[in-house]
C-alpha cells in the first residue's frame, strides 16, 4: 500500500510540474516576457505584483485573460499594455491562471 501511495504522489508531482513548465513556456511564446518578469518590474508590473493585486478577485481569471488579448492602459501607469490577439481564449485563460498562481 505504501508503494502505491508513493507512486501516486510521484505521478501527481510530475504531472503538476509539467503543467507549470508548459505555462512558463507559454508566457515566452505569447510575448508576455517582453514586458514582464516574474519577480521584478520591467515595462509592466512583475507577474507576482499582478497576482497579488488580483488575489481576492473572484473574476480575476476572466479579467486578466481579456486584458491579455485586448491590452489595457491606466491600471499600472501610463504605459499601455499592447493587445495579444493571437493568443487563443483557452491559452489566455491558462496564462491568467498561471499568473494568479504565482506568489
Amino acid at each position: 500500500m505504501r508503494k502505491i501511495a508513493m507512486v501516486w504522489a510521484a505521478c501527481c508531482f510530475f504531472f503538476t510540474a509539467g503543467s507549470v513548465l508548459a505555462d512558463a513556456d507559454m508566457l515566452k511564446k505569447s510575448n508576455c516576457m517582453a514586458c514582464h518578469a516574474v519577480d521584478q518590474k520591467r515595462f509592466g508590473p512583475s507577474l507576482k505584483e499582478v497576482a497579488a493585486k488580483y488575489s481576492d478577485d473572484s473574476s480575476a481569471v476572466g479579467t486578466l485573460a481579456k486584458k491579455i488579448q485586448s491590452g489595457g492602459a491606466g491600471v499600472w501607469g501610463q504605459l499601455p499594455m499592447p493587445a495579444q490577439p493571437q493568443v487563443s481564449d483557452a491559452d489566455a485563460k491558462t496564462l491568467a491562471e498561471y499568473i494568479l498562481s504565482l506568489k
